[in-house]
């Protein structure tokens, strides 16, 4: 990426969205950032966050270094309207990168794109490591951006899979999540279910991507021996992590951080087994039995956002696309 220390490559929403990328080539490239910070070789430093008392907007900071890309970057996040509806809401979200071997930028570019590829991706390396042996059924729960993702990623992961259900609502979501399946997977099926019960029984992967209005609560006398149960969003009632054989998450810190709707009434939370870097690595086994019911948390680390970030400035760079700023100049 030829540049002199004084431009920087701006890539917008529409530049990013341009962008093909499969989804293999996603998984891999957040499979390696989390090698990478297995093996001591990537910064994943806690963030930062700041909330205004009245609770009406907050904000993130998230910096980190990439040992097998030679990265920096650092990662912005405010929200503004939180008492608002979603459409009111205001969401801002950016990366900058920077070449920690020449020590030039990189790129600063929108990172909601990013972010909605990043997250079911980790959804799927989670229910590849977690699964039981030779997983047939999968439920989805919700239907937003992660809903609509959920099933691509677990077939990219577990192409074995054969029933593909869905739990949701509302009408074009729905229709969303159908098109997307279509468009990645035209072979295949979508089974709309009513029952949440009846189908968190039959699923050997259960993924909850609901938003947190929704009344979805799959409990953990519903689920089968050897499933599990993955919580991107909403869609998981307590008792399926207080109440599973293991708990696997990405960071511990960071779900007693961001999941404090799954704690005890007294604010606590059950051990985590293991982190997904671990298991991703080789260094150790997210499941140990057959028939143990899993729980798994998703919650972003900033190294994958980084990785991510870095390949889509690869490939926009490969195509010129974006704007060059002369910010020191």
């Amino acid at each position: 990426m030829d540049r002199d220390d004084t431009t920087l490559r701006v890539l917008s929403t529409s530049d990013l969205a341009g962008l093909d990328i499969t989804l293999a080539d996603v998984v891999d490239t957040v499979e390696q950032a989390y090698r990478t910070l297995a093996a001591g070789l990537s910064d994943n430093p806690r963030k930062l966050t700041v909330k205004p008392a009245d609770g009406h907007s907050v904000s993130y900071a998230m910096l980190g270094r990439d040992g097998s890309r030679d990265i920096v970057a650092v990662k912005t996040s405010y929200k503004h309207g939180l008492h608002d509806s979603r459409e009111r809401q205001h969401y801002y979200t950016t990366l900058t990168i920077y070449d920690d071997v020449t020590g030039l930028p990189v790129a600063m570019m929108d990172c909601s794109r990013i972010g909605s590829l990043r997250t079911p991706a980790v959804s799927a390396l989670l229910a590849r490591e977690c699964a039981a042996p030779d997983p047939r059924t999968a439920l989805v729960i919700g239907t937003g951006t992660q809903g609509r993702l959920a099933l691509p990623f677990l077939l990219t992961t577990l192409p074995g899979l054969e029933r593909l259900l869905l739990s949701g609502t509302h009408p074009d979501g729905i229709a969303a999540v159908r098109a997307e399946l279509a468009r990645r997977f035209p072979d295949r099926e979508l089974e709309l279910v009513t029952d949440l019960r009846s189908a968190a029984a039959d699923a050997d992967i259960v993924v909850a991507t609901a938003g947190g209005h929704t009344p979805a609560a799959v409990e953990a006398e519903w689920l089968r021996p050897g499933a599990v149960s993955i919580l991107v969003g909403h869609g998981l009632a307590p008792s399926t992590l207080h109440r599973a054989d293991r708990v696997i998450a990405t960071s511990e810190a960071q779900m007693h951080v961001t999941g404090t709707d799954m704690a005890d009434p007294d604010g606590t939370f059950p051990a985590v087994d293991l982190e997904l870097p671990a298991a991703v690595s080789g260094a150790a086994t997210a499941r140990t039995s057959p028939d143990q019911r899993i729980f798994a948390y998703n919650s972003g680390l900033v190294v994958t956002d980084i990785a991510l970030g870095h390949r889509f400035a690869q490939l926009a760079a490969a195509q010129h696309l974006g704007t060059e700023v002369a910010l020191w100049r």
